[in-house]
């Protein structure tokens, strides 16, 4: 277990603010997010491991290249298991528990090897991509595109937005979840929880 107060001074772990091509608005540190209210008070959660955070630079350098003028907008990175246990607590037993890892099991983010992000455009805008970060509605999933596409609940442009997010994040290393297009881990799921401490 890591305090996520002594992040910054353990080796394991790279502040965003270091990384190139990678723009930050950590949504939980401030009111900007679906609950409206700062949940991050306090605690600097813009930290990955390395091994992620080099990956994620790796995808913020590939847009660069393929997408000139845009960038990696990092929404949530590290998520202490205080703040999970918050989160669930306040929806379990709703339908949006599916959207939250539980406690006991451990979300990826919990041991700063997942991410969520998004593009930003070369005026700094974000990316239209159907569904707003944290929107736990079918239209956030990747695997309902084919139909939302066909229904015109999702548009061509949003395909190809979030294609775009994929395309960077998969050519390093990341993985995606079925449920959320802004959420991607970074090496296997099991070996996370099972090798990796948790930041508390």
């Amino acid at each position: 277990m890591i305090a996520c107060e002594d992040i910054p001074a353990n080796a394991h772990f790279m502040a965003l603010k270091d990384l190139a091509h990678i723009d930050v608005d950590l949504r939980y540190a401030t009111t900007n997010n679906f609950l409206t209210r700062v949940l991050y008070q306090g605690i600097d959660c813009a930290y990955l491991r390395v091994e992620a955070a080099l990956a994620l630079e790796q995808a913020g350098r590939w847009v660069n290249v393929h997408c000139p003028g845009s960038r990696i907008r990092v929404l949530d990175a590290v998520r202490p298991q205080r703040i999970q246990e918050r989160l669930y607590k306040e929806f379990e037993n709703t339908p949006q528990a599916m959207y939250l890892a539980h406690p006991k099991r451990g979300s990826i983010h919990t041991f700063g090897m997942a991410v969520d992000v998004t593009l930003l455009d070369a005026q700094g805008t974000e990316l239209d991509m159907g569904s707003g970060f944290d929107e736990m509605t079918l239209v956030s999933h990747p695997d309902r595109e084919a139909e939302h596409l066909s229904t015109g609940v999702l548009t061509s442009e949003h395909l190809i937005n979030r294609g775009w997010l994929r395309g960077a994040m998969r050519q390093a290393g990341f993985h995606g979840i079925h449920s959320e297009w802004w959420h991607f881990d970074f090496g296997d799921r099991d070996a996370v929880r099972r090798d990796l401490p948790r930041v508390l």
